[in-house]
């Protein structure tokens, strides 16, 4: 195929085309053709000058980016979003997120779904991995799968297994109706989940132990079997407090990575979020397994947890994407995730060199892509056609330097308008084009009302909470 000329599906021309590619190009007036779901061009304007579109869009002023991608996430959370401010995790989890998830039935966690996949669609986020627990069974489960592709969006949802309550787990207030389902009955349902949505299918499920420290050893080994056994990823939280490699030591003689690589279940597919508090051992061993890792940067403000050691997990070898985590982030924000990614670091380093915008929109993208096994994460020909298109147009654009600072320092939602997804376009002009967003919107508002009505969580919504401060 000439690259300079030919008939496509889509063609976007006269923005800035930040392609993250192996030469990280940008193309000051550039263009990508798109035919079917792939990208068939990328360069200047006018070396695409020859090619003729079913549909041309004019980019310019905008920067065209590839597809953001936020590799953890619980949509179902957003249903409560602004409640259980101030909480310590563990009691934020045994007080407030253990109650809710008891009291959420599987229609409201597809709205949750919806509505977090709309606002994902307004990020400019083009592929997710949704960590669901709550509720999980099959029914719950691929509806909630089957809502954010709906929206038009990629990914997994990475169905969250609890099987019977640990000894960790009773002792630190977790236990209860959460951990509903035996070891056996976990397994199976994921199978059943899995044989529904296979790997290919634009939304996926995968195994997911909820959380390494307090979900039992022989349900871990086994969910990693069955996520080998189908060919899927698979994804838990793992030394996300302090305290979590603490407990775990206490417990089994050893640290949570450190088991997960003893036993061999790190490598290729294995996602891990947070690991804020990996040592030098198992950052070594989780780099050279060339394993993900989820950095959520504002969630890890919000609940005061730590600073992920991104340096030296990423020299190390390990995939590391960015998450924006549910509830303890309240906004489905990526714009706001790669600034924060960057400020986080430099405050805790004490040391401005220590990451750039370039590095934030690469976790955001083409690391992101790698982590979730997709063919997207950046704009060059063969490549998946999943993009953002970003306005940097306005006051707060200008004047206007450098691109990628724009994006990463200035930009936020509105100033999305394009989010396409294996190129269709799923988001134009603040809009998503797929679904009726009012409709979601409103579901999700009547929805929540009757939930925190039913979880007995109308304290939560006191107006001015002072109680929350330290007197004076």
């Amino acid at each position: 195929m000439n690259p300079h000329s030919g008939r496509c599906d889509l063609l976007l021309s006269g923005g800035s085309v930040v392609t993250v590619d192996d030469g990280r190009r940008v193309y000051d007036r550039g263009a990508v053709a798109v035919t079917g779901d792939r990208i068939v061009a990328v360069g200047e304007e006018e070396e695409l000058a020859g090619w003729q579109a079913n549909r041309s869009i004019d980019t310019t002023g905008m920067a065209v980016l590839p597809g953001f991608v936020d590799t953890h996430q619980h949509l179902f959370q957003y249903l409560m979003r602004g409640l259980g401010e101030g909480m310590e995790l563990w009691p934020w989890l045994s007080g407030f997120i253990w109650p809710f998830a008891d009291a959420i039935s599987g229609p409201d966690a597809v709205a949750g779904a919806k509505l977090g996949a709309v606002e994902a669609a307004h990020s400019g986020v083009t592929a997710i991995l949704d960590h669901h627990y709550a509720p999980t069974d099959g029914a719950a489960t691929l509806g909630v799968a089957a809502g954010i592709e709906e929206v038009g969006l990629r990914g997994a949802v990475a169905r969250g297994m609890m099987g019977d309550a640990t000894d960790i787990a009773r002792r630190h207030n977790l236990a209860g109706e959460i951990f509903r389902y035996s070891a056996a009955e976990e397994l199976a349902i994921t199978r059943e989940c899995i044989d529904a949505r296979p790997p290919g299918t634009q939304v996926e499920i995968w195994p997911a132990p909820v959380n390494i420290i307090y979900v039992a050893q022989d349900l871990m080994r086994a969910a990693v079997e069955l996520a080998h056994e189908t060919g899927t990823g698979w994804h838990t939280h793992c030394s996300e407090v302090a305290t979590d490699p603490v407990y775990y030591l206490d417990e089994y003689g050893i640290r949570p990575a450190d088991w997960l690589y003893d036993q061999g279940l790190l490598g290729n597919g294995a996602t891990l979020a947070h690991g804020i508090f990996f040592d030098d051992r198992e950052v070594e061993r989780v780099g050279r397994t060339g394993t993900g890792v989820a950095y959520c940067p504002i969630s890890h403000q919000y609940m005061g947890l730590g600073v992920m050691r991104l340096r030296d997990l990423r020299r190390a070898g390990a995939k590391v994407g960015l998450g924006l985590d549910g509830g303890s982030g309240h906004r489905l924000d990526m714009l706001s995730c790669m600034k924060q990614a960057v400020l986080l670091q430099r405050v805790h380093a004490q040391e401005t060199t220590i990451t750039n915008g370039e590095e934030a929109i690469e976790l955001a993208t083409r690391e992101g892509a790698e982590y979730l096994g997709t063919e997207a994460g950046y704009l060059a020909p063969g490549r998946l056609a999943d993009m953002a298109v970003v306005r940097l147009g306005g006051v707060h654009h200008s004047p206007l330097h450098r691109v990628v600072a724009a994006v990463v320092y200035s930009a936020s939602p509105a100033d999305v308008a394009y989010t396409i997804v294996g190129g269709r376009v799923i988001l134009e002009d603040g809009h998503c084009t797929l679904v009726d967003e009012e409709a979601i919107l409103q579901d999700a508002r009547r929805r929540s009302e009757e939930l925190v009505r039913r979880a007995g969580f109308e304290h939560l919504r006191k107006p001015w909470r002072s109680d929350l401060l330290p007197q004076a």
